[in-house]
């Protein structure tokens, strides 16, 4: 498309040029007038306009043409977890998880990332998983709303094998808050009713109350219609990850997966987001991934992950009288 521009930039400089040469020449010998040398000029600019702004439909209709192609190319793609045929709905959720010598690999003959865990939480229970880095804390996360599929064994949630439940149905029941917080551009209040796009404002603005978010959001230009950019530019990190919070609120799942979610924060809004999340997590079954000791050191119960599986399990006190894996990681500082 780029020579059609130059190709068209060189057409009306030619045309341009010969008709000052010969207009210059009619001049000369008296047979066309100044008058008539602007004219015609003036023809010309009409005649190659038109010419100028076909050039441009026809970039900007090829270039649309690319990006539809591309995403028809997307779409087409088949996803690779998929509801299984006799899929059931599920409704009623008390939030027990269950893994059952479960294996994962994310290649066929690639090393196993997490190998024959077996591990059993209850409705409401609060589990924070250390280790690491590669050990596996966010793979066996991710396991539970099936972004993968195990490679070995079984999850189950309220004793149903979660891959003969329906992923829509299954992925309700859970509530993410991660460390890189998505937002999209539009408003905050447009951003926080993504939790729940029935959700009324009352309901956003009680779930922004519970996150901590409702006192920063009445501060902004235009408070729950202040528009917030793309991915929430023009928000701090501690406000970005109280609108996840305020989402999640919204959501109000059974089943809540705390991935680093305070790690990139300054400890003044890691306070107060840590406060919203343990009042998030309430009553709810939650699993926390944490490289930091302060949003974990109060946790009932801490699975301690190695490559192997599951190394070692206690609470903050009694991991560190074992003086083993758990010890040396808060010595590191986790």
């Amino acid at each position: 498309m780029a020579g059609y521009h130059s190709g068209m930039d060189a057409f009306t400089t030619l045309i341009t040029v010969a008709s000052l040469i010969a207009g210059a020449f009619f001049l000369t010998d008296g047979s066309l007038t100044t008058t008539d040398l602007v004219t015609f000029l003036l023809y010309i600019n009409n005649f190659t306009e038109p010419v100028g702004k076909l050039v441009n439909f026809t970039e900007q209709f090829q270039n649309g043409y690319s990006g539809y192609d591309r995403f028809l190319e997307m779409m087409s793609i088949a996803p690779d977890i998929k509801d299984a045929p006799d899929a059931m709905a599920l409704d009623q959720v008390e939030g027990e998880i269950r893994f059952e010598d479960v294996s994962f690999h994310y290649e066929d003959g690639a090393e196993a990332v997490l190998s024959h865990v077996n591990l059993e939480v209850k409705p409401g229970e609060y589990v924070a998983l250390v280790g690491s880095s590669g050990a596996g804390k966010t793979t066996l996360c991710s396991l539970i709303p099936r972004f993968y599929d195990v490679s070995q064994g079984a999850i189950y949630l309220d004793g149903k094998d979660i891959r003969k439940i329906k992923l829509k149905d299954l992925r309700r029941q859970i509530g993410i808050v991660q460390q890189d917080v998505y937002l999209f551009a539009g408003t905050i209040m447009e951003n926080i009713r993504y939790g729940k796009p029935d959700a009324t404002d009352e309901e956003v603005i009680r779930a922004a109350k519970a996150a901590n978010a409702h006192d920063f959001i009445m501060e902004m230009p235009a408070d729950y219609d202040t528009d917030i950019g793309q991915r929430g530019v023009k928000l701090s990190g501690g406000q970005k990850q109280r609108l996840s919070i305020a989402r999640a609120f919204l959501k109000n799942p059974p089943i809540l997966i705390f991935d680093e979610a305070t790690s990139a924060l300054d400890n003044e809004s890691e306070k107060v987001v840590q406060e919203s999340l343990e009042r998030l997590a309430a009553n709810r079954t939650t699993f926390v991934i944490a490289h930091r000791l302060s949003t974990i050191r109060n946790a009932r119960r801490i699975l301690v992950l190695t490559e192997e599986g599951i190394a070692e399990e206690g609470t903050h006190r009694e991991l560190l009288e074992q003086d083993g894996i758990y010890a040396r990681l808060c010595e590191a500082g986790l």
